[in-house]
């Protein structure tokens, strides 16, 4: 078999929050395929990186109190318990505002602009006069024009995927002050879909076999007129709107001052960027990766962003010159326990970094998954008896069960050899050979449900043969040491072949195999040989553990909620409920202090922060960046005492760099009560005193 080269990617989580049980179940996905792809001997690049671009991101930062370059960089950090806990083999972890994807989305935009795809008009676009801004798309929402769901965003529809202008939305509000905005107009760019070439490009990308058939049959509605559910028509591709206005946290569009790239622009780009940053590492040039004859692209997405990856992102790299996906892989979604929508506080959530903190194997979940996904964009359901009955039944009753029953008898009574294998269990072990060219179709085929069926169908003919020949009672009888080790050798060498099948899924267990069976790192080809007699193996340990009900009980357990914290009623003074229970070491590790104003200033550039320098009994002075400057003078807080949060960890701000934060109280809706109220301790109080 000649080595293959390929590109692997999964979808770019958006960098606003942690991974969720949707992003596991794709990258284990991915990395299954990818980890067989490799024991096939193939040369895999497999990159991830953070979607770090979007007035979301901007918006969420500024609420935060950092930059968004700081915020990104936050949740990041928080991303590899999460990849190495449940075994992912990610190449790299880049982000979207990496300095690659800067230089090749301005690149690709350049090019599309060279083949005469990129146009500008004016448009009316939607402006929350409250909030002083043009809206994101996504911070715009209303009616479906299309299937008229409610409360749908305003760039495409979750319900029946139809994407659309946010001006198209039928009474459509802003997510962010709740008021009705208002048009401005603006000049935007636009790739322009809408031109024949693009149209015709598509047409034949889309419907050449390499989609899944239920994906090419609904990219397939976006070509032609169709009527909607009110009797409108809508008419084909339109032009894509790929650029915002300032204030926007992204990518600045070449000789276009103010105006940056929408996101869904750069976010693809950004599987470029993460490859070309691991190749620069590694010394390699990235151009002539990309130029290398059979070099093989593939994309793992889910089913709702299938219209950015097969419509608007070939087209970008085609007429920009660049290669395009081989493949593009479409999942579904996961739901909990016979379909309910996940709900952390409800306790119908899975969330990956409590499943590990619970002592709960990763494989367990990496293959209860794996026998549900198959090669459609079909959902999946975790179900908390079916998980438990799965592993306990599969991985440990059957597969370790095998290993468990035969080698402690190869290391008391043979010193660990293996001996000679007799004409029936040769005949056993040819047929879990032979196995190898059905199990191997189906993981290329991402048909993994049927893989691992098929090869827990060998582990019962596996244990039918230990149950028939019962080397427990051989090992009982005079004379029956040849039979014993044969019958015992039979079962390693099958439990050899079987971690070979298991392996893509299982990569954590199958290392532990190789260890004690003392081979080679196990793959694929690795299945037509055995071991053969005279191979010394380990001493055997135990190697799983069964599901404990307890620990599903304590997986689905809802979050305690603190008994005192009803729902707040409308009139309470602070508008909002009272936070979750916590204990005394987790307020222990809030460091409060005493801090004395010694100076406060207005922030050139910001209306709404006051730069504060203050004397916390350090010996040193620290400057702290407060939004307050709404309810303060500056000279107004010179000399008084106030409360800061010492311990809080320093982070870069556009105006210079925040050693703290002050504490301040307000009403959760700022309409029903304004104003900023600084905490002032009463005289008596000193610099760096602690509050307790």
């Amino acid at each position: 078999m000649s080595q293959r080269r390929l590109f692997v990617t999964t979808a770019l989580p958006y960098a606003n929050g942690n991974f969720h049980i949707g992003h596991i179940m794709e990258y284990i996905q991915a990395d299954i395929w990818v980890r067989f792809q490799r024991m096939q001997g193939h040369a895999v690049n497999f990159v991830g990186a953070d979607d770090a671009h979007g007035a979301p991101i901007m918006i969420a930062a500024e609420k935060a109190g950092k930059t968004p370059q700081q915020f990104v960089a936050d949740i990041a950090a928080g991303r590899k318990p999460y990849l190495d806990g449940f075994h992912i083999s990610f190449d790299n972890w880049h982000s979207t505002d990496g300095p690659e994807n800067h230089e090749l989305a301005q690149q690709i935009y350049l090019d599309l602009k060279k083949a005469g795809l990129i146009a500008t008009k004016t448009i009316e676009q939607f402006f929350d006069a409250e909030k002083s801004m043009f809206l994101p798309d996504r911070f715009i929402k209303g009616e479906c024009p299309n299937c008229h769901s409610k409360d749908q965003y305003g760039d495409n529809c979750e319900v029946c995927g139809a994407v659309y202008a946010p001006t198209d939305l039928i009474n459509p509000y802003s997510a962010l002050s709740g008021a009705k905005p208002v048009l401005k107009s603006s000049e935007h760019f636009f790739f322009t879909l809408s031109d024949p070439r693009c149209v015709e490009f598509l047409e034949k990308w889309t419907q050449d076999g390499k989609l899944q058939p239920e994906v090419a049959n609904k990219v397939k509605e976006w070509f032609s007129v169709r009527e909607n559910a009110d009797g409108t028509k809508s008419e084909g591709l339109g032009d894509w709107d790929i650029s915002r206005d300032a204030p926007y946290f992204g990518i600045e569009i070449p000789d276009a001052p103010g105006k940056y790239f929408y996101v869904w622009l750069d976010a693809p780009v950004g599987y470029l960027a993460s490859l070309k940053n691991l190749l620069e590492k590694r010394g390699d040039n990235y151009d002539a990766y990309m130029a290398t004859p059979g070099l093989e692209q593939y994309h793992f997405i889910g089913k709702d962003i299938v219209t950015f990856h097969t419509l608007f992102w070939p087209a970008m790299l085609h007429f920009s010159g660049r290669k395009t996906p081989d493949n593009v892989f479409v999942h579904g979604f996961l739901t909990v326990n016979n379909g309910e929508k996940m709900s952390k506080s409800r306790g119908t959530g899975l969330d990956p970094l409590k499943y590990l903190s619970l002592g709960m194997n990763p494989e367990w979940l990496r293959y209860y998954l794996a026998a549900k996904l198959n090669a459609r964009n079909e959902d999946i359901d975790f179900n908390a008896d079916d998980f438990m009955a799965r592993v306990n039944s599969d991985l440990v009753g059957k597969y370790i069960n095998i290993a468990s029953r035969a080698a402690g008898f190869i290391s008391k009574r043979f010193a660990g050899q293996l001996g000679e294998v007799s004409a029936d269990g040769a005949a056993l072990l040819e047929a879990l050979r032979a196995a190898r060219d059905v199990i191997a179709p189906l993981y290329e085929s991402r048909e993994f449900a049927k893989a691992l069926r098929e090869t827990m169908l060998l582990t019962d003919r596996v244990n039918a043969y230990v149950d028939q020949n019962k080397p427990w009672e051989l090992a009982k009888q005079a004379g029956k040491d040849a039979r014993l080790q044969d019958v015992c050798t039979v079962c390693i060498e099958a439990f050899r072949l079987l971690t070979i099948y298991l392996k893509p899924v299982l990569p954590a267990l199958a290392a532990q195999v190789e260890g004690f069976l003392k081979v080679e790192a196990l793959n694929f080809s690795a299945a037509g040989a055995m071991l053969g007699k005279g191979h010394v193996i380990g001493d055997y340990k135990h190697l799983m553990q069964r599901v404990d009900v307890k620990q599903l009980e304590a997986l689905f357990e809802p979050p305690a909620q603190a008994e005192a914290a009803p729902a707040a009623p409308a009139d309470l003074p602070g508008g909002e409920a009272i936070a979750p229970a916590i204990t005394i070491d987790d307020f222990a590790k809030v460091d409060l202090r005493i801090a004395k104003i010694v100076s406060c200033e207005a922030v050139e550039g910001s209306t709404k922060l006051l730069r504060l320098t203050l004397d916390a009994g350090e010996g040193r002075m620290r400057n702290v960046f407060s939004g307050i400057a709404s309810a303060y003078k500056p000279e107004d807080l010179v000399g008084k005492l106030t409360v800061l949060v010492a311990n809080l960890a320093p982070r870069k701000m556009k105006f210079g760099i925040s050693e703290g934060m002050v504490l301040a109280a307000s009403h959760a809706d700022e309409k029903a009560q304004p104003g900023i109220y600084v905490l002032e301790p009463l005289p008596g109080a000193t610099p760096g005193m602690r509050i307790h």
